[in-house]
């Protein structure tokens, strides 16, 4: 294992070198959160693919091709139709706003007053897709080095709070950029082929394995709904996926590039199904499905390939962790932290705008690890962030965007319904169950247009003011125009 000990640890100083490099760029809030607003599209299209495409998505796709087999690709491919919706339809317009956070173009819209509730959803969301990415250093360092899982997300999670707080997002742009490199590699380009040779090609998976494998609906219709409905959706509202799309140099750089990103999405999900049938093939009796992952690149892979791909799959942990963890900490610091001490102390000096948030990456990053060694069950956290940022705040901002007869008076019903509504279904159903985010998204959807229909319209000016925004005509935004970079 020597080789490939030196592929993971230069792999992980380059990361860190990487952050160091970040910090010289990241002088405004402006570089810092949202790196200049200047990405050009191989750079947007390459870091946007890598922080959707996590853990979750290559040892998770993995564990589902294993489990249902070719429709195993379903959870990935949602994610990927999620991306593409966003970045067709919506890209474009989120880009032209330039604001930072989600819940700040919600106040534009609606006039102010649905910032600091909304933020409180999305801190929240944020904080769980941080906290169940960084436990999933512990299967891999696991693989890696044979260390406890505390150690294990100690080690991971740290690694990715200093490069992240160094530089901030040009620091996770260009750890992405060389993270996407090093996934499409080893997953795509390596992986992939070598576990379909060992299985013995196509025709010997199809003879050796149920027909079932290979429908494309065999993991079942209401599933194939379900992820449709959290992750689909869920692509187009949160903040971690907002925050890179502000990135975009041009409202047509955040559309093709994200595009392109999603279609790579695409591919990515068949591949992850086609390993994990490979592996049962291979491993017809593995314990768990999530191991399939990792057991067929420990025995099957040779010496410095198996070093090479499972720097990938840290690779594809650390994208989603680090757009997670800055996402988190821009919520917390912009919308919630600011607006309650602005509350308290209206008059408050202005301060180091960049120190502020590296600070709160910082906190957010510390907190994050420390909830991750204390959890054990990562699919829980995960399903409750998700039903909670559907069912809150999925209506209110897809209203704000396509309805103009929507209010702020609605827009808070909505969050509130429909967050209130997820819980107590959670609690009644069981976290694990379908209908709280079919319902508590129901009863959202309702309050949204009752209330909204009931109260007065939204003022004039607001609605001017956001026409011009969503044009990218604001006066105030020309002092954010500066050079493109690739």
């Amino acid at each position: 294992m020597a080789v490939d000990y030196t592929v993971i640890v230069l792999y992980l100083a380059g990361m860190l070198a990487m952050g160091w490099w970040g910090m010289r760029r990241a002088k405004s809030k402006s570089e810092f959160l949202v790196a200049g607003r200047r990405l050009g599209p191989a750079m947007y299209s390459g870091t946007m693919a890598a922080i959707v495409l996590g853990g979750a998505s290559t040892i998770g796709g993995v564990g589902l091709g294993y489990q249902y087999g070719l429709s195993g690709a379903w959870m990935v491919f949602t994610i990927g139709l999620g991306l593409l919706a966003l970045s067709v339809f919506f890209s474009a317009r989120i880009a032209r706003l330039k604001v930072y956070t989600v819940s700040e173009m919600l106040d534009l819209r609606y006039g102010g007053r649905a910032g600091v509730i909304s933020g409180v959803v999305m801190w929240a969301y944020t904080l769980m897709l941080a906290v169940t990415s960084t436990i999933a250093y512990a299967t891999i360092f696991d693989v890696l080095f044979d260390v406890n899982r505390t150690v294990a997300i100690v080690i991971g999670g740290s690694i990715v709070v200093a490069y992240s707080t160094l530089g901030g997002m040009w620091s996770i742009t260009l750890t992405d950029m060389v993270q996407f490199v090093v996934k499409t590699i080893g997953v795509l380009l390596l992986l992939l082929p070598i576990a379909v040779v060992k299985a013995g090609g196509f025709a010997e998976m199809k003879a050796k394995l149920p027909t079932e494998y290979f429908d494309p609906l065999g993991i079942g219709g209401e599933t194939i709904f379900t992820y449709v409905l959290i992750y689909t959706f869920g692509m187009l509202i949160g903040q971690d996926i907002w925050q890179r799309v502000f990135t975009a140099r041009s409202d047509r750089t955040a559309r093709w590039g994200g595009t392109v990103a999603g279609t790579y999405c695409l591919v990515y999900a068949l591949a992850g199904a086609v390993i994990g049938t490979a592996a049962k093939v291979l491993y017809p009796e593995l314990g768990s499905p999530d191991d399939a992952f990792a057991t067929i690149v420990k025995d099957e892979l040779p010496v410095g390939v198996r070093g090479l791909v499972l720097a990938a799959a840290l690779a594809a942990v650390m994208s989603t962790s680090s757009g997670a963890l800055i996402a988190c900490a821009t919520v917390a610091n912009n919308d919630i932290w600011s607006r309650l001490r602005g509350m308290v102390r209206p008059d408050a000096a202005e301060h180091d705008e960049v120190k502020g948030n590296r600070a709160f990456i910082l906190v957010m990053g510390v907190g994050v690890i420390g909830t991750a060694i204390a959890l054990n069950n990562v699919v829980e956290a995960l399903t409750v962030a998700y039903n909670l940022l559907v069912g809150g705040l999925l209506v209110p901002i897809l209203g704000g965007l396509l309805w103009r007869r929507g209010t702020v008076q609605g827009a808070l019903a909505a969050v509130t319904v429909g967050g209130l509504s997820v819980i107590g279904l959670m609690a009644g159903y069981g976290i694990l169950a379908n209908e709280p985010v079919y319902y508590g998204l129901l009863a959202s959807l309702a309050a949204y247009l009752a209330v909204s229909l009931a109260t007065r319209p939204t003022d004039a000016a607001v609605l001017a003011t956001w026409r011009e925004r969503l044009a990218g005509r604001s006066p105030e935004l020309v002092s954010e125009t500066v050079p493109a970079h690739q």
